[in-house]
């Protein structure tokens, strides 16, 4: 069986940033990941500003003129001010343009005020709460570089300099669908010998949150024609194809048989647990299809997953996920992990990388869910993320074990 980093290092080395951008408005731009590096046209703030409601003064003046001076504008934000005069303060605002001639702002808690003069019970520095030109952006810097999946504060950080529009890749295009006569969808009545698809919903869940463009081919029936068929149909304009199930070696297995008969395809035993079986490889296109997704290969990437839902789920988090963000223009796709206390015991070792699921105790330990099945999706929902367990390795309470949590891995 391969190493789990063997594996996953191997099949992200065969991805590669689709082709094809956009320019969509900036307010539509969330998660999706950008074409081109975006480069501030001003600083920002574009002037000297206030960060506190209060006076702006000459710190000189309080020398030459005393503590005492005259008040001789208002300045609220978002006005010109002008000139500060010598001897005089300047009332003004947070976030108000700090007048030519001052040099420090004394906020009012420092202050008091009779009629039109202002007491200065404050000895300023110069520069005292002065936000200066440019402290936050320099006119011509990179802000968000190519490959930067944009999160709200991205978005809010691209607004800051102007950019009503962003340059990016289209979405990744997806085809998904699910092979076994025994599925059968919520809904109907449920025969005897089969289970509810759930693998759909978190598959097509996990695909949307990645921002992916799905299509849903369904369940499949187990036949290799129809097996073959779906995937001539799914490469025709697609990135990558995923499936659930069906690439054992039984005779009701038809995927491997149908990708090796339409392109090519790679069985992968990962020393993993919970997953172990995964396929990847990839299928032809119809030769006037070949640019339909902007990609001159003439091949739709395909990957294979377990029929298991907490196999599905494993796999698509630790292998799926980065090879879709490699394909969306992603640089970096590898999820942080912490290093937490184990509060709990497992003395017995596999031989393989164990994902335990386990999540995060009021005191700030790791505890484990009591069933760590492949069926038991219970565990998904209930945990906060994969304990990374190395092959052979049991684990003792108190000591310090790689967490990897959901929140790394479901963005």
């Amino acid at each position: 069986m391969l190493p789990t980093a063997e594996a996953l290092a191997t099949l992200l080395s065969a991805a590669h940033p689709i082709n094809g951008t956009e320019s969509i408005p900036t307010l539509d731009a969330l998660n999706r990941v950008l074409a081109k590096d975006v480069t501030s046209p001003l600083d920002v703030p574009p002037m000297n500003t206030s960060s506190m409601d209060g006076y702006a003064i000459r710190t000189e003046d309080l020398k030459t003129h005393g503590n005492r001076l005259p008040i001789s504008q208002r300045i609220p934000a978002g006005h010109a001010p002008e000139p500060l005069k010598p001897g005089t303060a300047a009332r003004i605002f947070t976030g108000a343009t700090v007048p030519p001639g001052a040099d420090a702002i004394v906020m009012q808690e420092q202050t008091g005020t009779a009629g039109n003069e202002v007491t200065i019970l404050h000895s300023p520095a110069a520069g005292e709460w002065i936000t200066a030109q440019g402290a936050d952006i320099r006119s011509g810097s990179v802000i968000l570089p190519a490959g930067t999946r944009l999160t709200p504060q991205a978005l809010g950080l691209a607004a800051s300099v102007g950019c009503a529009a962003l340059e990016v890749r289209r979405r990744v295009k997806v085809a998904v669908f699910f092979t076994g006569d025994e599925l059968t969808m919520p809904g109907e009545p449920l025969k005897p010998g089969a289970i509810y698809n759930s693998n759909r919903f978190t598959l097509r869940g996990l695909l949307e949150k990645l921002g992916c463009d799905v299509t849903d081919y369904g369940i499949v029936p187990d036949k290799l024609d129809a097996t073959r068929a779906t995937l001539r149909e799914a490469a025709q304009a697609h990135d990558l194809i995923l499936t659930c199930g069906g690439v054992s070696v039984g005779e009701e297995d038809h995927v491997k048989p149908a990708v090796e008969a339409e392109g090519r395809l790679s069985m992968w035993q990962i020393a993993m647990k919970p997953g172990k079986p995964l396929a990847f490889g990839a299928v032809r296109r119809a030769a006037q299809q070949t640019d339909a997704t902007g990609d001159a290969s003439g091949e739709t990437f395909f990957i294979g997953l377990p029929g298991n839902p907490v196999s599905s789920f494993a796999t698509f988090l630790l292998f799926v996920r980065p090879f879709i963000l490699l394909l969306a223009g992603m640089q970096t796709v590898a999820p942080r992990a912490l290093s937490l206390r184990a509060d709990f015991t497992q003395s017995k070792a596999d031989r393989r990388n164990e994902f335990l699921r386990a999540r995060i105790n009021p005191a700030g330990g790791l505890d484990l869910f009591p069933n760590q099945s492949s069926a038991v999706l219970t565990s998904t929902v209930w945990g906060d993320g994969l304990i990374d367990n190395p092959p052979n390795h049991a684990i003792s309470a108190g000591e310090t074990v790689r967490f990897i949590p959901f929140s790394e891995l479901l963005n």
